[in-house]
C-alpha cells in the first residue's frame, strides 16, 4: 500500500448512500474504461458493503484506490452494525474519510470521536482523508478561520511529525455541501492557503508544502478546473459528480 509522503494530486468520489450492488459495479466499470492521467490518486469512497467487491474490480487499477466512508473508533466489540478499521483494510480499502460534516451533524461525532479515528486508521496504515468546514452562519460572520482552526488544532494537533504527513485534508465548506453552491476560487484559496499555514506554524514548512488539500463542496465538472489551478488547492472530495462516470472523468482530468 502506497501512504502518502508527499504532496498529490488526489480527487477522491464520496458516494455517500447510493447506488446499489448492480449500479454501483456498473460505475466502476464505466470509470476503468475513461483515459486517466496517471499523476492523479483517484480515491472511490464507497458504502462499506461495497468495498470488498469493488476492491477486486480496481485491484489492477495504477490510479483508482478504495476508500471508505466512516469507521469506528474502537478496535472491535460488541459494536452492532458498525465497520471496523481491520474490516476496511481487509476488503483492500486504502483512504477513509474521518470528520466529515453529515457525520458531524446527524450522528453527532465529536473532537475527540474522531482524534480516536485518526489515530487508529494511522497505526493501522490507512490514510484519514480528514474534513472540516465552517456551516453558513459562521462564514456569515467572518469567522470561519477562527472556527477551522479550532477543529485542526483539537482533532490533528496530537500526531507527531511523521503521521500528519500521512493526512489527507479536505477543507467543505458546510453551506456549500449538496446545495449547488460553490465556494469561489477566491475563498476557496484563501481558505486552502489558511490551512496549510495552520499546518506549518505547528508542524513546520516542509510539512505543510507537502501536504494534499482537497476542496469539498458541490465541486463538479464545471468549476473542477478553475478549483484545481489555485495554488493550494490540491484535488477534490467530489460528492453527486462522482457517481457520473463521464462527469467524474472530467474532474479527474481537470489538472
Amino acid at each position: 500500500m502506497a501512504v502518502k509522503l508527499k504532496k498529490q494530486k488526489i480527487v477522491a468520489g464520496n458516494w455517500k448512500m447510493n447506488k446499489n450492488m448492480q449500479e454501483a459495479t456498473a460505475l466502476v466499470e464505466a470509470i476503468l474504461s475513461k483515459s486517466l492521467p496517471n499523476d492523479v490518486t483517484v480515491v472511490l469512497c464507497t458504502p462499506s458493503v461495497y468495498c470488498a467487491k469493488i476492491g477486486e474490480m480496481i485491484a489492477k487499477s495504477p490510479t483508482l484506490k478504495l476508500g471508505a466512508q466512516n469507521c469506528h473508533h474502537e478496535v472491535n466489540g460488541a459494536f452492532t452494525g458498525e465497520i471496523s478499521v481491520d474490516m476496511l483494510k481487509s476488503t483492500g480499502v486504502e483512504y477513509v474519510i474521518v470528520g466529515h460534516s453529515e457525520r458531524r451533524e446527524y450522528q453527532k461525532e465529536q473532537s475527540d470521536v474522531l482524534v480516536k479515528k485518526i489515530s487508529l486508521l494511522l497505526s493501522n496504515g490507512l490514510t484519514p482523508i480528514y474534513c472540516c468546514g465552517e456551516p453558513l452562519s459562521i462564514r456569515e460572520k467572518n469567522k470561519q478561520n477562527l472556527y477551522v482552526s479550532k477543529q485542526i488544532r483539537s482533532e490533528l494537533f496530537h500526531l507527531n511529525s511523521d503521521d500528519i504527513k500521512k493526512i489527507v485534508i479536505a477543507y467543505e465548506p458546510i453551506w456549500a455541501i449538496g446545495t449547488g453552491l460553490t465556494a469561489s476560487p477566491e475563498q476557496a484559496q484563501e481558505m486552502h492557503k489558511f490551512i496549510r499555514r495552520t499546518i506549518k506554524k505547528q508542524f513546520g514548512n516542509d510539512v505543510a508544502k507537502n501536504m494534499s488539500i482537497l476542496y469539498g463542496g458541490s465541486a463538479n465538472a464545471a468549476n473542477a478546473k478553475i478549483l484545481f489551478s489555485q495554488p493550494d488547492v490540491d484535488g477534490g472530495l467530489i460528492g453527486g459528480a462522482s457517481l457520473k462516470a463521464d462527469d467524474f472523468a472530467v474532474i479527474i482530468n481537470s489538472y
